[in-house]
């Protein structure tokens, strides 16, 4: 006879006591709901999704990763250009992800350093997204054009 075996996914392991406040606790029950999945990113698969962030080399495939985020694993990924004027990527762009229990501090921190350093090795991704929030004017109404000549 033979048994089944279930297979069931590693969720990552719990952080030092007082060095996050991930309330990873709070999902422990709840392992098959959407709200417990950004627990299965364990520590390797982090490893994994930060190399794949690595080559990330357009707009597109930027905002396609942000999106496997959010269906995988419930993160949401916010990119904007900050407040103040837009020198640098490691300034000028407001990274995060959004608040949500299970998301690890180090994750936290990890992830948005990830694509800060992809966004330094493809500066045409910088532009795409100031271009997408309408900071080179794409959206505003066209240039006038000179008068042809008769």
């Amino acid at each position: 006879m033979s048994q089944a075996v279930l297979f069931q996914p590693s969720i990552r392991k719990e952080c030092p006591p007082g060095a996050c406040a991930c309330e990873r606790e709070l999902l422990l029950d709840k392992l098959g709901s959407e709200s417990a999945r950004i627990l299965f990113l364990t520590r390797e698969e982090e490893k994994r999704l930060i190399e794949r962030i690595g080559r990330i080399d357009s707009y597109a495939d930027l905002l396609h990763v942000g999106k496997l985020l959010q269906k995988n694993l419930g993160i949401v990924l916010h990119i904007s250009p900050a407040t103040e004027e837009v020198r640098t990527v490691r300034g000028g762009l407001d990274i995060r992800l959004g608040e949500q229990p299970g998301l690890c501090k180090k994750t936290r921190e990890t992830i948005p350093a990830a694509i800060r350093k992809c966004l330094e090795n493809h500066p045409a991704i910088v532009y795409a997204i100031l271009d997408a929030h309408d900071l080179l004017g794409a959206a505003g109404p066209a240039a006038p054009q000179p008068p042809e000549a008769s």
